[in-house]
Protein backbone atom coordinates (compact mmCIF):
# COMPACT_ATOMS: atom_id res chain seq x y z
CA UNK A 1 0.00 0.00 0.00
CA UNK A 2 1.31 3.28 -1.03
CA UNK A 3 1.64 5.54 2.02
CA UNK A 4 0.25 9.56 1.72
CA UNK A 5 3.28 11.51 2.39
CA UNK A 6 1.18 14.71 2.05
CA UNK A 7 1.62 16.92 5.62
CA UNK A 8 -1.53 18.75 6.89
CA UNK A 9 0.10 22.00 6.23
CA UNK A 10 -0.06 20.95 2.11
CA UNK A 11 -3.29 19.46 2.49
CA UNK A 12 -4.82 22.27 3.86
CA UNK A 13 -3.17 25.00 1.74
CA UNK A 14 -5.28 27.13 0.00
CA UNK A 15 -5.28 27.46 -3.93
CA UNK A 16 -3.15 30.08 -5.47
CA UNK A 17 -5.50 32.55 -6.62
CA UNK A 18 -5.36 32.71 -10.83
CA UNK A 19 -4.25 35.80 -12.54
CA UNK A 20 -6.71 38.17 -13.67
CA UNK A 21 -7.51 38.34 -17.55
CA UNK A 22 -7.10 42.31 -17.76
CA UNK A 23 -7.01 41.93 -22.08
CA UNK A 24 -6.86 40.24 -24.88
CA UNK A 25 -4.16 40.99 -28.28
CA UNK A 26 -5.81 39.92 -31.35
CA UNK A 27 -3.67 39.33 -34.73
CA UNK A 28 -5.89 39.96 -37.29
CA UNK A 29 -4.73 37.92 -40.65
CA UNK A 30 -5.25 33.86 -40.18
CA UNK A 31 -6.37 35.18 -37.15
CA UNK A 32 -9.79 37.14 -36.95
CA UNK A 33 -9.95 37.08 -40.79
CA UNK A 34 -8.63 34.18 -43.23
CA UNK A 35 -7.26 36.56 -45.45
CA UNK A 36 -3.84 34.83 -46.23
CA UNK A 37 -5.48 33.29 -49.13
CA UNK A 38 -6.13 36.69 -50.38
CA UNK A 39 -2.67 38.17 -49.61
CA UNK A 40 -1.12 35.27 -51.83
CA UNK A 41 -3.26 35.96 -54.69
CA UNK A 42 -2.18 39.44 -54.75
CA UNK A 43 1.37 38.46 -54.37
CA UNK A 44 1.42 36.20 -57.43
CA UNK A 45 -0.51 38.47 -59.33
CA UNK A 46 2.03 41.09 -58.74
CA UNK A 47 5.16 39.19 -59.37
CA UNK A 48 3.48 37.17 -62.38
CA UNK A 49 2.69 41.13 -63.94
CA UNK A 50 6.20 41.73 -63.72
CA UNK A 51 7.29 38.42 -65.67
CA UNK A 52 8.30 36.65 -62.45
CA UNK A 53 7.37 33.38 -60.42
CA UNK A 54 6.34 32.76 -57.22
CA UNK A 55 5.59 29.98 -55.08
CA UNK A 56 3.68 28.91 -51.88
CA UNK A 57 6.95 28.06 -49.71
CA UNK A 58 8.22 32.05 -50.74
CA UNK A 59 4.05 33.31 -50.03
CA UNK A 60 4.18 31.42 -46.66
CA UNK A 61 7.81 33.34 -45.41
CA UNK A 62 6.55 36.26 -45.67
CA UNK A 63 3.43 35.39 -43.37
CA UNK A 64 2.99 37.42 -40.23
CA UNK A 65 5.89 39.44 -41.45
CA UNK A 66 5.72 43.66 -41.41
CA UNK A 67 4.55 44.28 -44.68
CA UNK A 68 7.42 46.80 -46.02
CA UNK A 69 9.71 43.73 -44.69
CA UNK A 70 7.48 41.23 -46.99
CA UNK A 71 7.85 44.14 -49.70
CA UNK A 72 11.45 44.12 -49.79
CA UNK A 73 11.50 40.23 -50.01
CA UNK A 74 9.63 40.54 -53.23
CA UNK A 75 11.25 43.57 -54.92
CA UNK A 76 15.05 41.37 -53.42
CA UNK A 77 13.61 38.13 -55.56
CA UNK A 78 11.67 38.87 -58.38
CA UNK A 79 11.03 40.97 -61.54
CA UNK A 80 9.14 43.78 -59.43
CA UNK A 81 10.07 47.66 -59.63
CA UNK A 82 9.36 50.09 -57.21
CA UNK A 83 9.98 51.41 -53.43
CA UNK A 84 8.48 48.79 -50.66
CA UNK A 85 6.04 51.73 -50.30
CA UNK A 86 4.46 51.13 -54.02
CA UNK A 87 4.54 47.08 -53.28
CA UNK A 88 3.00 47.22 -50.42
CA UNK A 89 -0.02 49.78 -51.43
CA UNK A 90 -0.31 47.47 -54.86
CA UNK A 91 -0.64 44.26 -52.75
CA UNK A 92 -2.66 46.03 -50.05
CA UNK A 93 -5.11 47.88 -52.44
CA UNK A 94 -5.64 44.58 -54.10
CA UNK A 95 -6.80 42.37 -50.47
CA UNK A 96 -8.80 45.40 -49.41
CA UNK A 97 -11.40 44.93 -52.25
CA UNK A 98 -11.17 41.58 -51.89
CA UNK A 99 -12.05 42.21 -47.94
CA UNK A 100 -14.84 43.98 -48.76
CA UNK A 101 -16.20 41.60 -51.33
CA UNK A 102 -15.99 39.07 -48.64
CA UNK A 103 -14.81 38.84 -45.61
CA UNK A 104 -13.89 35.34 -44.73
CA UNK A 105 -14.20 34.88 -41.26
CA UNK A 106 -12.51 32.37 -38.52
CA UNK A 107 -14.65 29.95 -36.87
CA UNK A 108 -14.97 31.18 -33.63
CA UNK A 109 -13.31 34.50 -33.87
CA UNK A 110 -16.68 36.50 -33.95
CA UNK A 111 -18.30 34.71 -31.24
CA UNK A 112 -15.59 35.36 -28.73
CA UNK A 113 -15.08 38.39 -29.33
CA UNK A 114 -18.78 39.18 -28.48
CA UNK A 115 -18.09 37.30 -25.42
CA UNK A 116 -15.39 39.11 -24.38
CA UNK A 117 -17.49 42.72 -24.58
CA UNK A 118 -20.31 41.02 -22.93
CA UNK A 119 -17.75 40.28 -20.45
CA UNK A 120 -16.19 43.84 -20.28
CA UNK A 121 -12.57 42.32 -21.16
CA UNK A 122 -10.83 45.14 -23.01
CA UNK A 123 -9.36 43.72 -27.01
CA UNK A 124 -7.04 45.36 -28.95
CA UNK A 125 -5.84 44.53 -32.35
CA UNK A 126 -2.76 43.89 -33.52
CA UNK A 127 -2.13 44.12 -36.81
CA UNK A 128 0.95 44.41 -39.25
CA UNK A 129 -1.96 44.72 -41.96
CA UNK A 130 -2.08 48.61 -42.60
CA UNK A 131 -4.64 50.72 -41.15
CA UNK A 132 -6.83 51.04 -44.60
CA UNK A 133 -7.49 47.04 -44.29
CA UNK A 134 -7.72 47.06 -40.72
CA UNK A 135 -10.38 49.70 -40.42
CA UNK A 136 -12.46 46.90 -42.75
CA UNK A 137 -12.94 44.62 -40.40
CA UNK A 138 -13.65 47.13 -37.25
CA UNK A 139 -16.50 48.42 -39.50
CA UNK A 140 -17.74 44.71 -39.63
CA UNK A 141 -18.06 44.23 -36.22
CA UNK A 142 -20.19 45.96 -33.14
CA UNK A 143 -18.65 49.45 -32.10
CA UNK A 144 -16.46 49.51 -29.05
CA UNK A 145 -15.52 45.43 -30.13
CA UNK A 146 -11.64 46.87 -29.86
CA UNK A 147 -10.91 49.60 -27.59
CA UNK A 148 -7.47 49.66 -29.55
CA UNK A 149 -6.03 49.29 -32.95
CA UNK A 150 -2.54 49.01 -33.92
CA UNK A 151 -1.14 48.23 -37.54
CA UNK A 152 1.86 47.81 -39.11
CA UNK A 153 1.76 51.40 -40.13
CA UNK A 154 1.81 52.82 -36.55
CA UNK A 155 5.12 51.44 -35.43
CA UNK A 156 8.39 51.62 -36.16
CA UNK A 157 9.68 47.92 -35.72
CA UNK A 158 7.33 45.51 -36.73
CA UNK A 159 6.63 41.56 -35.54
CA UNK A 160 8.61 39.45 -34.66
CA UNK A 161 9.76 43.01 -32.53
CA UNK A 162 7.41 43.58 -29.74
CA UNK A 163 6.71 46.72 -30.17
CA UNK A 164 3.59 46.08 -31.81
CA UNK A 165 2.13 44.27 -28.77
CA UNK A 166 4.34 46.88 -25.93
CA UNK A 167 2.10 49.77 -27.80
CA UNK A 168 -1.33 47.96 -27.24
CA UNK A 169 -0.90 46.98 -23.79
CA UNK A 170 0.27 50.81 -23.24
CA UNK A 171 -2.75 51.97 -24.67
CA UNK A 172 -4.97 49.88 -23.19
CA UNK A 173 -3.42 50.72 -19.73
CA UNK A 174 -2.41 47.19 -18.82
CA UNK A 175 0.59 44.91 -18.16
CA UNK A 176 2.13 42.36 -21.27
CA UNK A 177 1.41 40.15 -18.43
CA UNK A 178 -1.90 40.07 -17.62
CA UNK A 179 -3.52 39.83 -21.07
CA UNK A 180 -3.23 37.09 -23.20
CA UNK A 181 -2.29 37.42 -26.78
CA UNK A 182 -3.78 35.11 -29.47
CA UNK A 183 -1.62 34.18 -32.66
CA UNK A 184 -1.72 32.06 -36.01
CA UNK A 185 1.96 32.76 -37.27
CA UNK A 186 5.27 32.05 -35.76
CA UNK A 187 6.49 35.57 -36.32
CA UNK A 188 3.47 37.01 -34.76
CA UNK A 189 3.99 34.26 -31.96
CA UNK A 190 7.54 35.17 -31.25
CA UNK A 191 6.28 39.21 -31.14
CA UNK A 192 3.87 38.20 -28.16
CA UNK A 193 5.82 36.35 -26.16
CA UNK A 194 8.99 38.94 -26.76
CA UNK A 195 6.50 41.35 -25.21
CA UNK A 196 5.85 39.61 -22.12
CA UNK A 197 2.63 38.58 -22.87
CA UNK A 198 0.83 34.98 -22.53
CA UNK A 199 0.42 33.67 -25.84
CA UNK A 200 -2.40 31.19 -27.36
CA UNK A 201 -1.34 29.74 -30.87
CA UNK A 202 -3.80 28.63 -33.30
CA UNK A 203 -1.90 27.75 -35.98
CA UNK A 204 -3.51 28.14 -39.68
CA UNK A 205 -1.66 28.65 -42.72
CA UNK A 206 1.61 27.62 -41.54
CA UNK A 207 3.41 25.94 -39.02
CA UNK A 208 4.40 27.25 -35.37
CA UNK A 209 6.64 25.40 -33.40
CA UNK A 210 6.47 24.91 -30.08
CA UNK A 211 7.36 28.42 -27.97
CA UNK A 212 8.31 29.17 -24.55
CA UNK A 213 5.45 31.57 -22.96
CA UNK A 214 2.62 29.92 -25.54
CA UNK A 215 0.24 26.94 -25.70
CA UNK A 216 -1.83 26.24 -28.75
CA UNK A 217 -5.64 25.31 -29.76
CA UNK A 218 -6.43 23.35 -32.89
CA UNK A 219 -8.96 26.81 -33.41
CA UNK A 220 -11.50 29.36 -31.86
CA UNK A 221 -14.91 27.42 -32.35
CA UNK A 222 -16.25 26.83 -28.56
CA UNK A 223 -13.10 28.77 -27.08
CA UNK A 224 -14.53 31.03 -23.58
CA UNK A 225 -13.33 33.89 -22.07
CA UNK A 226 -12.57 31.62 -19.23
CA UNK A 227 -10.66 29.30 -21.37
CA UNK A 228 -8.04 32.45 -22.06
CA UNK A 229 -8.11 33.16 -18.53
CA UNK A 230 -7.25 29.45 -17.97
CA UNK A 231 -4.40 30.07 -20.75
CA UNK A 232 -3.15 33.07 -18.38
CA UNK A 233 -2.74 31.19 -15.31
CA UNK A 234 -0.91 28.27 -17.40
CA UNK A 235 1.88 30.35 -18.50
CA UNK A 236 1.72 33.16 -15.59
CA UNK A 237 4.63 30.91 -13.57
CA UNK A 238 6.23 30.54 -16.80
CA UNK A 239 6.21 34.29 -17.68
CA UNK A 240 7.62 34.19 -14.06
CA UNK A 241 10.95 33.50 -14.39
CA UNK A 242 12.14 34.66 -17.52
CA UNK A 243 9.57 38.14 -17.76
CA UNK A 244 9.15 39.28 -14.18
CA UNK A 245 5.42 38.77 -14.14
CA UNK A 246 3.66 37.93 -10.82
CA UNK A 247 0.89 35.81 -10.32
CA UNK A 248 -1.58 38.32 -10.69
CA UNK A 249 -0.53 39.27 -13.82
CA UNK A 250 1.67 42.49 -13.13
CA UNK A 251 5.04 42.76 -14.08
CA UNK A 252 7.36 43.13 -11.31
Amino acid sequence: MTRDTTSATEATAPAAVPPLLRAVLWDMDGTIVDTEPYWIAEEYRLVEEAGGTWSDADAHELVGQDLLTSARLILDRTPVQGTPEQVVRRLLGGVVTRMRDHVPWRPGARELLAELRAEGIPCALVTMSWTELADVLVEQLPEGTFAAVVTGDQVQRGKPDPEAYQVAAGRLGVEPGGCVAIEDSPTGATSAIAAGVPTLVVPHTVPVPELRGSVRADGLSGMRAADLGDVLGRLASELHAEQGVDGAGHQV
